[in-house]
């Protein structure tokens, strides 16, 4: 079986390498293994879903219009 680093899975899957080992120290990545400091992943390893979307689709919103007035909600209307 042939593994990659961090790293190399990181530029891959588009995340950070610290994003890697986090997701190998929950045990997230199948195959994942710890070589001394370094997390070696199984080269055929998928990328996990990322378990922050609980309803499975993400929205993506418009941005903030500059020209709009913000409102402190918690002031009392006079």
């Amino acid at each position: 079986m042939t593994y990659i680093s961090t790293a190399q899975a990181a530029k891959r899957w588009g995340i950070s390498q610290r994003r890697v080992a986090i997701l190998c120290e929950q045990q997230r990545i199948e195959g994942a293994q710890k070589a001394g400091h370094t997390w070696i992943i199984p080269e055929t390893a998928k990328k996990p879903l990322d378990a922050r979307i609980k309803t499975g689709k993400y929205i993506k919103t418009a941005p903030c219009n500059s020209n709009s007035k913000m409102v402190n909600i918690s002031e009392n209307p006079k």
